[in-house]
């Protein structure tokens, strides 16, 4: 089974993981979707760290030093950031963070990648500016290359119209799509950044 979610809080992602092992569905990988294996309900502990590494065995290292003490490795690569585990032996805590100053620390990676993300797309958006005519998104009607669509009736003209959409959406606001996508980022940044704080205050 495959889902697809997203998730700022990685505690409620946590969470819904650890509802969904209890309902017999164990977390089998993680790219865009969730991929879920059917598997008896269990009570056993799914916890997300995140973390990048530069080289695999970097990568592995960690990997290895998790399972040590009693956390299995069930998602995520050297690059993708999110690193899922699962509890596997009965003597490790409840939790892969020792401190909360390492628990919080995985907010503040992920607010620093939602703020890299916004500043790459921002010089995107400065050369696209140059482009973008202000006039067409003023007047959507220009957009529209048909000849006399505007004076057909009924069904041609709503043929027509409805084919030529998707075209006049692309010429006119392809633009807009960078400058959403950083409010998006950004937004996204300080809400991790709120997680950041707040979990500190658990201290």
């Amino acid at each position: 089974m495959k889902k697809l979610r997203f998730y700022i809080s990685l505690e409620k992602e946590e969470k819904w993981l650890n509802e969904m092992r209890s309902r017999g569905w164990e977390l089998d990988g993680k790219h865009t979707k969730y991929n879920f294996r059917k598997n008896s309900p269990n009570n056993t502990i799914i916890k997300i760290d995140y973390r990048n590494f530069k080289s695999k065995d970097d990568f592995q290292n960690y990997i290895t030093l998790f399972n040590d003490f009693g956390w299995e490795h069930i998602a995520g690569t050297k690059t993708s950031g999110k690193q899922y585990f699962k509890k596997i032996d009965e003597r490790a805590g409840g939790d892969i963070f020792s401190d909360v100053s390492s628990k919080s620390e995985r907010y503040k990676k992920l607010s620093n990648m939602w703020i890299s993300l916004a500043a790459c797309y921002i010089p995107i958006f400065i050369g696209l500016t140059k482009t973008i005519n202000i006039a067409t998104v003023l007047n959507p009607k220009s957009l529209y290359y048909t000849p006399g669509l505007w004076q057909k009736t009924g069904t041609s003209f709503w043929w027509s119209f409805l084919f030529e959409t998707p075209f006049a959406m692309v010429r006119g606001f392809y633009g807009l799509i960078f400058p959403c996508l950083i409010i998006l980022y950004v937004i996204f940044a300080v809400k991790a950044h709120i997680y950041y704080q707040k979990t500190n205050l658990e201290n």
